[in-house]
Formats: C-alpha cells, sequence, structure tokens
C-alpha cells in the first residue's frame, strides 16, 4: 500500500506511532506487528504487579464479564481469557484472592480451580475441537510467570501444526478469532460442559 510521504521520509500515518526519540530510520524489507498494548508490561517490569490495587486479576472480577474477558465466575475463582494467548482459546483459572504460590491457596480454592479447569477443557473441546491442551502454573518470576504474584492456571488448547515457524522464528502469533468472539463463544458453551461426566474425558475430542 503507497502512502504519501513527509519531507524526513515518513509517511502521515507513521507521525502519529513514532516515539519521541525521532531517530531516523533505515528503510528494510521487514513488516511489523505494532503491540502498543504491551508497553505497560515492558515500562513496569514484574514489580508493578506486586500489590494487590494493582493487580488485573484483582481489577478484572469488578468489571463487566465482557468488559474483562471473563467466561466464568465461580464461587472462590474464575475463568478468564489470557489477553495475549499463545493460540484462540487461552485460558487463565485464576482465585480470586491475591495469592502467588500454589501452596498458598486452601483446599477449597484447589478442589474449584480443578474443577474449573476440567470444565474449561470440555467447553474448549465443544467450541473448537482441540487434539491436545497445555496446562500449567508458572511459579515465581525466575519460573516464567507473567504476573506472579497473583497466581494462575493456563489452559491452552492445541491443534495438530499450530507451532508452525511463525512464532518460532518471528515470535510473532497469528490469532484467528477476536477475543470478544472467543470469550462469547465458551461463556455460552460452558453450562453444557460444567454439566459433563469428567470421565467422559478424552471421548469430547472424537
Amino acid at each position: 500500500m503507497h502512502h504519501e510521504s513527509g519531507v524526513d521520509g515518513q509517511t502521515h500515518e507513521d507521525t502519529n506511532v513514532t516515539d519521541s526519540f525521532e531517530l531516523p530510520g533505515v528503510p528494510d524489507a521487514f513488516q511489523r506487528l505494532w503491540t502498543p498494548h504491551r508497553l505497560a508490561y515492558i515500562k513496569g517490569g514484574q514489580g508493578q504487579f506486586n500489590k494487590q490495587e494493582d493487580c488485573p486479576f484483582c481489577a478484572a472480577p469488578a468489571r463487566s464479564d465482557q468488559e474483562s474477558l471473563i467466561v466464568h465466575r465461580g464461587s472462590s475463582a474464575y475463568v478468564v481469557l489470557n489477553l495475549f494467548p499463545y493460540n484462540p482459546g487461552h485460558l487463565l483459572v485464576c482465585p480470586y484472592r491475591h495469592v502467588p504460590d500454589y501452596t498458598d491457596i486452601t483446599s477449597e480454592e484447589t478442589v474449584e480451580i480443578a474443577q474449573l479447569t476440567q470444565t474449561a477443557m470440555h467447553a474448549l473441546r465443544n467450541v473448537a475441537r482441540p487434539t491436545g491442551f497445555n496446562l500449567g502454573m508458572n511459579q515465581g518470576v525466575t519460573g516464567g510467570a507473567g504476573i506472579a504474584s497473583h497466581l494462575h492456571q493456563h489452559v491452552v488448547p492445541r491443534w495438530s501444526g499450530d507451532g508452525n515457524f511463525f512464532p518460532i522464528i518471528a515470535q510473532t502469533k497469528a490469532i484467528t478469532q477476536t477475543l470478544d468472539e472467543v470469550r462469547a463463544q465458551l461463556a455460552a458453551a460452558w453450562e453444557e460442559a460444567s454439566a459433563t461426566p469428567t470421565d467422559a474425558g478424552a471421548g469430547d475430542a472424537e
């Protein structure tokens, strides 16, 4: 696509997103996907979410399901879409309490997080037919947790061929659906999924 360039070689559209350094650039062949929404995480680092009042997982339940991308609210934990998904339907199961470690949660929270994880898998199978899942908790900064101060369980649906060259070489992941579309589909499927017997398991994927 051709854009009219200014005197400095920038397009008029570029001037709206150029940073304050105003450094000269060298044209190249690379396409760039701009992700300014990640700037808060990059600039603030891990320390910005240490306190409960700054934690997005604590703030989310206070807003509407649509605004916070919440799929289901339980008694002691809730299910929310990951804002930066690895795959479409990447869910997080979070306790309402602001606790960092798996050993910090109560028996009731442990049971409900496990049950919500199972229901999330059933719902994803009903909606998107994944052929596999990655489940896990990254504990602590050194364990790879993006927000280490608030425990969250990842539920990542997987399909054959979803780990292609694009994320490996280009550090870029193509997501085929908008988050609000995925949230609406999973929320609608949740009631049926919660009634699925836990021993049905892998049969849902067939």
